[in-house]
C-alpha cells in the first residue's frame, strides 16, 4: 500500500513515518517545512534503511498538491499537516483557519478527484473544550475554546459530510491527547521552532541548559498537588494508533472516532519530578499565574480504540521521560 503522509516531517509524522516504513508500506510525505527540518526525513530512513519519497509542498498549493496525486499511485492518506499552537492561534485566527482548513480542503479535494477515499485524519482532544468529567470518551460534547481547536473540529466535519455524501470513503478521526517522548535511538524526536509550546519540550531545554526554568501556570488546581493534569502519551504509541486505524479503514468505510491517550492523568509536578529523575538534571521551575482557557484535568478514556483497533498505551512514564532526554541530550539544538 502506497500512503500519502501530510505534514510527515514533523514530530508526530516523523515518528508515524517510521512505524509505517517498518510495517512494509510505501511512504510518499509533503511537508513545507514551516515547524519541521527535511533532516527527520533523512533519519527515518537512516534508522530503517528504507526509502521514502520526500515533496517540499504547502497544502494551500493545489497544483504542486495536483501534482503529486496524478504522479502516484496513492492508496490511502495519513493527514497530519497544521499549525498547531493553541496561544498563536488565539493571536492569528485568520491564518489559522486559512492554512488549516483550506489546506484540508485542497486535500480532500485532490483526494475526490483521484479516487482515493481512505483517509486518517489527526485530530486533537482540545475538540471537547473544557470536560465536565473525566475520563473523556468519544461522545462527550465538543466544544473547542481556541481557533486551533476548532479548525480541528471544522475539518472533522469536513470528513463526516464527505462520507454523507459518498459512502465509499473510509475515514479515521484520531483525537488525541499529549504527545512526548521521541524513538529509542535518539535520532529523532520533538524539536519546536522558538519558545516551546508544550511541557516536555520545554522542560527537555530548561535540563539541557536551553532556557532557565520552567513556568509551571498555575498551582491551585483541585488536582493533586495543584498543578494541572493531563494524559500523556509516548508518540510511538501514538504513531501505532495511525497504522492501527489505517488497517481497519481497509474493512470498515464511514467515518470513526478514536481517542489515543493512555486512559491516566500526571500533573505538571509529577512530570517535573519523573524527568529530573530520567535527566539526572535539576529542572528549575517557578509558579506563575493560570492562563486563560487552561483546565484542571484532561485524560482520555480510549476503550474504544481497544476494542476496535486493537490498539492500547504500551509506554509507561518513565520511558517517556529517558527517550525524550535520550534525545534532547544527544540533540540539544535540535535538528541543527
Amino acid at each position: 500500500m502506497k500512503v500519502l503522509v501530510t505534514g510527515g516531517a514533523g514530530y508526530i509524522g516523523s515518528h508515524t513515518c517510521l512505524e509505517l516504513l517498518g510495517a512494509g508500506y510505501e511512504i510518499i510525505v509533503v511537508d513545507n517545512l514551516c515547524n519541521s527540518r527535511e533532516e527527520s526525513m533523512k533519519r527515518v530512513q537512516e534508522i530503517t534503511g528504507k526509502k521514502l519519497i520526500f515533496h517540499k509542498i504547502d497544502l494551500l498549493d493545489e497544483q504542486g498538491l495536483d501534482n503529486i496525486f496524478k504522479e502516484s499511485s496513492i492508496d490511502a492518506v495519513i493527514h497530519f499537516a497544521g499549525l498547531k499552537a493553541v496561544g498563536e492561534s488565539v493571536a492569528m485566527p485568520l491564518h489559522y483557519y486559512h492554512n488549516n482548513v483550506t489546506g484540508s480542503l485542497n486535500l480532500c479535494a485532490a483526494m475526490l478527484k483521484y479516487g482515493v477515499t481512505k483517509l486518517v485524519f489527526s485530530s486533537s482532544a482540545t475538540v471537547y473544550g473544557d470536560p465536565h468529567t473525566v475520563p473523556i470518551t468519544e461522545d462527550f460534547p465538543v466544544s473547542p475554546t481556541n481557533p486551533y481547536g476548532r479548525s480541528k473540529l471544522m475539518v472533522e466535519e469536513i470528513c463526516r459530510d464527505l462520507y454523507a455524501a459518498d459512502s465509499s470513503w473510509s475515514i479515521a478521526l484520531l483525537r488525541y491527547f499529549n504527545p512526548v517522548g521521541a524513538h529509542q535511538s535518539g535520532r529523532i524526536g520533538e524539536d519546536p521552532n522558538d519558545i516551546p509550546n508544550n511541557l516536555f519540550p520545554f522542560i527537555s531545554q530548561v535540563a539541557v541548559g536551553r532556557r532557565a526554568e520552567l513556568a509551571v501556570f498555575g498551582d491551585d488546581y483541585p488536582t493533586y498537588d495543584g498543578t494541572g493534569v493531563r494524559d500523556y502519551i509516548h508518540v510511538l504509541d501514538l504513531a501505532i494508533g495511525h497504522l492501527k486505524a489505517l488497517e481497519r479503514l481497509d474493512e470498515h468505510s464511514g467515518t470513526h472516532i478514536y481517542n489515543l491517550g493512555t486512559g491516566r492523568g500526571y500533573s505538571v509536578l509529577e512530570i517535573v519530578k519523573a524527568f529530573e529523575k530520567a535527566s539526572g538534571k535539576q529542572v528549575r521551575y517557578q509558579i506563575a499565574p493560570r492562563r486563560p482557557g487552561d483546565i484542571a484535568t484532561c485524560y482520555a478514556d480510549p476503550a474504544k480504540a481497544g476494542q476496535e483497533l486493537n490498539w492500547s498505551a504500551k509506554i509507561e512514564l518513565k520511558q517517556m521521560c529517558d527517550d525524550a532526554w535520550r534525545w534532547q541530550s544527544n540533540n540539544p539544538k535540535g535538528y541543527i
